[in-house]
C-alpha cells in the first residue's frame, strides 16, 4: 500500500484566516451586486408599470355633457302606423345634428354665425347622434317633448376635463379655443358635465375618433385567433412529444429533428409571420387579415415551445411507474397513454398555456399576414377579417390624436391583465395538480 501523505493545515494561521477573509469578501460583494441588479431591475418594472397606469387609468373614464333637447317633431317627421323596423329605418334617414344645432342655439343664443355652430357642435363627440337615435328608439313617446341627454364629449373636450390639456398654455399650441372652454365653462357652472366609467371601450371597435374607440373587435380577434392555435399546436406538439421520447429510435434523423426544434424555440418571431405570408396566404390562397391565418400563423411558432415542455414533463416521469405498468402486462402503447401521459399532463398544459400567453403578446408576425388593417365590426368567424389587441396597441401607438394615448396604456393593461391570469393559471395548475415522486 502506498502511504498518503496528509499534510496537516493550521486554520488559524495569517495565510488561512487572509484566504478565508477574501473568500467571504467576495461572497459578499456577490451578493452586494445581485441585490444591486434586482434592484435595478424592480426599479424598472416599476417606472414602465407606473408610467403605464398613471397614463392609462384616465383611459377608463370617459366625459359627457348633459344638454336638455327638444325632440322637435317637424324635423323627426310623422311616425303614425311605421313597424319597429320601419321606425328604425326612419331615424337613420333624419338629420339629428339639426336636432342638436337646434338645443344648442337655445342655450347659447348668441351663438348665430355658421363658423362658431360648427365650433359648438365640436365639443360632442360624433357618437352623441347615436345617443340622441337611441333615446329616440327606445322612448319614442318623447318625440315633440325636452329631454335633457347625456351625450359623449369630443376628445379634446376629454382631455380639457381630465387635466391632459392645459388651459394656461397659448390658443395657437391646443386644439381647443377660449371661446369652446368658455361654453365648456358655463357647463361646468350648471354642473352638466360629468365623468364616469368609459364602458364604450369594451362595447366599440376600433374608430378614427378617440372617444369612440374600444378593444371589444380586437379582444374578440384574440380570443379566436389564440383558439384556432390552441387546436393546431397543443395535438401537434404533445403528439410530437410523445413519438420523440417514447417511441422514435435514437439515431442521427431524430437528433437532427431534436435539434432543428430546439433552434425554431430561438426564430424570431417575424420569420413566422413570413413563412405564414408565403404558405398560408401566398400558396394556400387564404383570406388576409383573418383569425384563421393568424392562428395558423401562431401555431407555428408556438410549437417549439409546446413540444419542449411537453417532452420535459413526460421525462420527468419516474421509470419505476413505466416498469410496473409493462410488469402488469400493459402494452408500450397503454402504458404512455394511461400512465404516462395522465402523470405528465399537467406540466404539459402549463408549458401550454405559457405558449398561448406568449402567443397572445405577439405582434410581429400578425402585421406580416395583414392583420394590422383597421377594423371596425366584431369577427364572427375564423375567416372574417379580424384584428388583435397587441395590433390595436401598435396602430393607436403610432396615431397623432392625443386621445388615442391614454387609449394605448389602457389597452396594454388590459392585454397584461390576461398575461397574468394566463400564466398564474399555469402556476396554479403546476401547484394543483404536479406530482411530487
Amino acid at each position: 500500500m502506498t502511504d498518503i501523505q496528509i499534510k496537516q493545515v493550521d486554520w488559524k494561521s495569517q495565510s488561512q484566516q487572509k484566504q478565508l477573509k477574501a473568500r467571504y469578501t467576495k461572497e459578499r460583494n456577490f451578493k452586494i451586486v445581485a441585490i444591486f441588479c434586482l434592484s435595478l431591475a424592480l426599479a424598472a418594472l416599476i417606472v414602465v408599470l407606473g408610467s403605464i397606469l398613471t397614463t392609462g387609468i384616465s383611459g377608463f373614464k370617459e366625459t359627457r355633457i348633459n344638454l336638455n333637447i327638444h325632440m322637435d317633431k317637424a324635423i323627426i317627421g310623422d311616425i303614425t302606423g311605421l313597424t319597429e323596423t320601419e321606425y328604425q329605418q326612419h331615424l337613420i334617414s333624419i338629420n339629428i345634428n339639426k336636432i342638436l344645432i337646434t338645443a344648442l342655439q337655445k342655450k347659447f343664443p348668441d351663438v348665430k354665425s355658421r363658423r362658431d355652430v360648427f365650433n359648438l357642435l365640436k365639443l360632442f363627440s360624433i357618437g352623441s347622434q347615436g345617443d340622441i337615435r337611441e333615446i329616440l328608439l327606445t322612448k319614442p313617446e318623447l318625440i315633440g317633448q325636452d329631454y335633457e341627454i347625456s351625450l359623449l364629449a369630443s376628445s379634446n373636450v376629454d382631455m380639457l376635463i381630465k387635466g391632459k390639456i392645459s388651459r394656461d398654455i397659448e390658443q395657437a399650441n391646443r386644439k381647443i379655443s377660449d371661446q369652446q372652454i368658455a361654453w365648456l365653462d358655463q357647463f361646468i357652472a350648471e354642473d352638466k358635465i360629468k365623468t364616469g366609467f368609459n364602458w364604450t371601450f369594451f362595447k366599440n371597435g376600433d374608430s378614427r375618433e378617440p372617444e369612440l374607440a374600444g378593444i371589444k373587435s380586437a379582444t374578440v380577434g384574440s380570443l379566436i385567433t389564440l383558439f384556432v392555435t390552441f387546436i393546431i399546436s397543443f395535438p401537434i406538439g404533445v403528439g410530437t412529444a410523445i413519438y420523440l421520447e417514447e417511441f422514435a429510435p435514437k439515431n442521427i434523423y431524430t437528433d437532427i429533428i431534436e435539434i432543428n426544434i430546439n433552434n425554431l424555440a430561438a426564430v424570431p418571431s417575424i420569420i413566422f409571420g413570413i413563412l405564414g405570408l408565403a404558405i398560408f396566404i401566398g400558396f394556400f390562397n387564404l383570406p388576409r387579415s383573418a383569425p384563421l391565418v393568424g392562428g395558423l400563423t401562431l401555431a407555428l411558432m408556438t410549437l417549439p415551445t409546446i413540444i419542449i415542455t411537453a417532452r420535459a414533463a413526460i421525462k420527468a416521469v419516474p421509470p419505476s411507474i413505466k416498469e410496473a405498468a409493462i410488469a402488469l402486462g400493459a402494452s408500450h402503447m397503454q402504458m404512455v397513454f394511461h400512465h404516462v401521459l395522465p402523470l405528465s399532463m399537467p406540466g404539459i398544459l402549463t408549458g401550454s398555456i405559457i405558449g398561448m400567453a406568449q402567443a397572445l403578446g405577439e405582434t410581429a408576425p400578425l402585421l406580416m399576414i395583414g392583420m394590422v388593417a383597421f377594423i371596425v365590426d366584431t369577427p364572427q368567424s375564423i375567416v372574417d377579417a379580424s384584428t388583435v389587441l397587441p395590433v390595436q396597441v401598435y396602430l393607436w401607438a403610432d396615431s397623432p390624436e392625443r386621445g388615442f394615448l391614454e387609449k394605448t396604456s389602457a389597452a396594454i393593461m388590459v392585454l397584461l391583465l390576461f398575461l397574468i391570469i394566463m400564466n398564474g393559471l399555469a402556476i396554479w395548475m403546476r401547484q394543483k395538480f404536479e406530482k411530487k415522486w
